[in-house]
């Protein structure tokens, strides 16, 4: 029963407040009709395709008695953010370091075709083009839990500079099925070439749905000292002179 008049805005607001963490889906249906209450006249009203079909409703007469707009909806619950201290991976410049991150994933709600098996496994898939990996998690069930993961920066900027300095593979993974608590252990390689200090974000995302974030910091500290020069003076208001060689690590 809204009135919308030609060239009008209409807002409609949809509500999202899930109990668990799943994918949850549901659609957005618009009805229009005319205001006079007469239909849209339309001849071929029997050659209409499946597609039409199901974005109109016809009249007894074959007029077109009304348009629907149909607008799925996903809605991808994100567990609570927590005051996690971010983990730290500190490095000095012109080095490289390896470390482990552990990270917990709670209230993981299984497939409903989920049963009980007798294997474990798990897969990781890397895309390299959009830093994406996939995580196939098979603890207890036969039924695979599917998971993307990758980091994200505050900016393009410096998503730029540490896309090629920072790397993150799972190593390890397990699945406790009566907690629904899925521990990833990942490890992140840091090699810097300047010192820096840039936040970044780790996030989980399941494919039954929920997304979990976890903050890292990485730390470039200034790096050692190439080498020393030493300069002997000849004497008072003589100059000294000493060569420095300099060589290109790249072509």
């Amino acid at each position: 029963g809204i009135r919308l008049g030609p060239k009008e805005n209409l807002n409609i607001p949809v509500l999202f407040m899930p109990d668990a963490i799943k994918m949850y889906e549901a659609k957005v249906v618009i009805h229009v009709m005319r205001e006079n209450g007469e239909n849209w006249p339309y001849e071929d009203s029997a050659e209409l395709n499946k597609d039409l079909r199901s974005n109109v409703t016809v009249a007894e007469n074959g007029e077109i008695q009304g348009i629907l707009w149909i607008y799925p909806v996903h809605g991808i619950p994100e567990a609570p953010l927590q005051k996690l201290r971010p983990a730290v991976v500190c490095c000095q410049a012109r080095q490289r370091v390896e470390q482990r991150v552990e990270v917990l994933l709670t209230g993981i709600v299984p497939a409903a075709t989920a049963v009980p098996a007798a294997r474990s496994s798990a897969m990781v898939n890397i895309n390299a083009s959009a830093n994406i990996q996939k995580v196939e998690v098979t603890d207890g069930f036969s039924a695979t839990v599917e998971f993307l993961y990758e980091l994200q920066y505050q900016s393009n900027e410096i998503k730029s500079q540490l896309d090629s300095l920072v790397g993150i593979h799972l190593v390890q993974r397990e699945w406790d099925t009566e907690s629904r608590i899925v521990t990833l252990v990942f490890d992140i390689v840091f090699a810097p070439n300047k010192p820096m200090r840039n936040k970044a974000t780790l996030v989980v995302q399941c494919a039954t749905g929920g997304v979990w974030k976890f903050p890292v910091l990485f730390i470039a500290m200034e790096p050692e000292v190439d080498d020393v020069i030493n300069i002997e003076a000849v004497g008072l208001n003589k100059e000294s002179t000493v060569d420095i060689k300099l060589t290109s690590q790249t072509r």
